[in-house]
This record gives structure tokens, sequence and C-alpha cells, in this order.
């Protein structure tokens, strides 16, 4: 397997017409899924080790670190102030253009000035499953 850099992923947001690229960003992290555990151990258990069984999952978060742009402050502005999901998807630059597509809050919005660059932080609440799908366009 080939290893890939970070240069050419594509974050995208549905317009409801087709997916639209967003600009400027400097990072992404997460998503960041994770599942809570339930304790069954009992007075029965041997070893003196606690046993557990899954419980439910969290798709966890994506944050975005984005270069001020004005388009896309705002799209990400109208999406935090909605309270309807969004579509969002990750496309990375590999052989297969895979994708991570899901369904979000945009929870935080803040902006960053200094002495740099003006930055906007973006974090999306992901609601529901994470799909992967093979292929631009998914």
């Amino acid at each position: 397997m080939a290893d890939i850099v970070g240069v050419g992923t594509e974050f995208r947001r549905w317009s409801g017409s087709a997916w639209v690229k967003i600009a400027q960003i400097m990072k992404i992290a997460g998503p960041d899924s994770k599942r809570d555990t339930i304790d069954t151990t009992d007075l029965d258990t041997t070893g003196g080790y606690r046993t557990f069984i899954g419980g439910l999952r969290d798709a966890g978060s994506v944050k975005l670190t984005v270069k001020f742009e004005r388009d896309t402050f705002e799209i990400m502005r109208d999406d935090f102030e909605s309270d309807d999901l969004q579509n969002y998807e990750i496309v990375l630059p590999d052989s297969e253009n895979t994708s991570f597509h899901f369904q979000g809050l945009v929870t935080e919005h803040p902006l960053t000035i200094d002495e740099k660059l003006v930055m906007a932080d973006v974090t999306i609440k992901i609601s529901g499953p994470i799909t992967i799908n093979s292929g631009s366009g998914s």
C-alpha cells in the first residue's frame, strides 16, 4: 500500500444539487469516532479483570482549520445558524479517491485574528454513521 499525503484532500458540502468544495482548508482533524463500553463484571468474574460489552457508537466530530475567505466563512456560518443536518464529504487524494460521507451540525465557528493569518476553526458534530466510498463525486 502506497503512502499518501494530505495535499489534494478536499472537504465538500452538498448544496442540494452538487458537491461544493470548501476552499482554503489548512487542516482537517477527524472523524474521531469512539464507542461506549458497558461494564459486565459480576461477583462471579474470575481472574481479576473487569469484563465489557460494546455500547453505542459515536462518529465524533470533524475539525477544520480554514484560512479566512468570506464565501466559505458565510457558508459555514449559515450551517452554524441552521438546525438542519448538512451533508459533508472528505475526499482523499489516493488512487481510489476514498471519501468519507457524513451528516452533521456545525457546533463551533470561532474566528482567530493575529499577526499571521485570519483563520476560522470549524467543528462539525457528526450525526449517525460515516459512509466510506471509492470514486470522486460519490
